[in-house]
């Protein structure tokens, strides 16, 4: 019996120390790198990434790091020059890492991790994505003098859409082959452009809950899972009070105030235009689709300016010379303009809810919604109704 109870025990202590801390090494060389020079290795956490551990090329430009971990982890290997890359580790793997000085983030081979390969996997695909979209804006700087411009911006949207759409359709493929592993947790938050995610958090909100649900019951210890599950939950609540508060916005409700300054720097506001049916329209000079629909807005407003139709357009654009470019080269001198020249971080972001441009809202002589985002024909089609009463 104290045979036994000992076999027991032991059986017990190799249990427990197979589930316990495993030494994950990460070694590599860097060409061109100076011998003496700290190479580092800093460690995605909760809030923060925070250098752990730091060591000096050799001659050969050779390193290796040893930590123990007994979780998955995202660590970053950096140099002084603001280089890095950024690679997923678990316990026991043997990493080996192998890049030019200059261009950590672009490795020429990983080897011994699998969570880094699927990183890499990705990135590639998204870099394919954002070098097409780029592509875009390359031939519509081509085509700005173009006699055919409104047809060459119409095909670019419209190929712009596609590719939106195949990456957002690849990253939700990705995230539901690889459920489980930490590399779904940065699938949720990558963008093709600044502010531009190929994920909604609203729209693909089940992604978000079904990645956070899957690790965090997972990994309920690791920092980056704790944020995510922080993150969603605040997600989810606002998604909600904002379905509770539907009557914001939408038609019938006053449009609220704004005040901004005009190009002559004149503070204009919404309500000095009550009395007439608005288009309150949210644009910029770097938007394609916004320069893409001006056209169909000069229209609608040289055929109703005379029956008390008026444009109040706000841009998001970023500096002077681009704001009052772009409402020369369109010809949209004629109506009312305003912006604060704040980009995304203008005031009229998260009082309006805006999301992307253009974006508008139709007021009726009291400064209610009548409806929005109309376009195109649709436009026309609601202000022929409208001053035909």
């Amino acid at each position: 019996m104290k045979k036994q109870i000992i076999i027991t025990a032991f059986l017990l202590t190799l249990l427990l120390l197979s589930c316990g801390k495993k030494s994950v090494v990460i070694s590599g060389r860097i060409e061109n790198a100076t011998r003496g020079e700290y190479i580092f290795l800093a460690e995605l956490m909760e809030n923060e990434v925070k250098d752990v551990d730091s060591v000096k090329f050799d001659e050969k430009g050779t390193f290796s790091f040893s930590r123990e971990i007994t979780i998955p982890v995202f660590y970053l290997l950096r140099l002084k020059n603001g280089n890095f890359f950024t690679l997923l580790a678990e316990p026991g793997e043997k990493i080996e890492f192998l890049a030019k000085y200059n261009s950590l983030n672009e490795p020429e081979s990983v080897r011994g991790s699998e969570g880094t390969a699927k990183m890499i996997e990705y990135n590639k695909k998204l870099k394919a994505t954002i070098e097409k979209i780029r592509g875009l804006f390359d031939i519509y700087n081509q085509n700005t003098d173009s006699p055919d411009l409104q047809k060459v911006m119409q095909t670019l949207d419209s190929m712009n859409k596609s590719y939106l759409s195949e990456i957002n359709s690849y990253t939700k493929d990705y995230i539901d082959k690889n459920s489980g592993s930490l590399v779904t947790l940065l699938a949720l938050y990558q963008q093709v452009a600044p502010r531009a995610y190929v994920l909604d958090p609203e729209k693909d909100i089940k992604y978000f809950v079904k990645v956070d649900s899957v690790l965090f019951r997972k990994y309920p210890e690791s920092g980056p899972v704790k944020a995510l599950h922080e993150q969603v939950g605040a997600l989810v609540e606002s998604i909600e009070a904002a379905k509770g508060s539907s009557a914001f916005l939408s038609t019938g409700s006053e449009a609220p105030e704004i005040s901004l300054p005009s190009p002559d720097g004149k503070i204009i506001s919404l309500s000095s235009t009550r009395g007439k049916i608005v288009l309150l329209d949210f644009w910029a000079a770097w938007c394609p689709p916004c320069r893409q629909e001006n056209p169909n807005l000069v229209k609608a407003y040289n055929a109703y300016r005379d029956k008390g139709f008026e444009i109040f357009q706000v841009s998001l654009d970023r500096t002077r010379e681009a704001w009052l470019k772009g409402i020369e080269e369109d010809n949209l001198g004629a109506w009312i303009h305003v912006s604060d020249l704040k980009y995304w971080n203008s005031s009229v972001v998260p009082q309006y809810r805006i999301e992307s441009i253009p974006h508008n809202f139709l007021l009726d002589r009291e400064g209610k919604i009548i409806a929005s985002d109309l376009r195109g024909q649709e436009l026309q089609i609601r202000l022929a109704e409208i001053f035909k009463q």
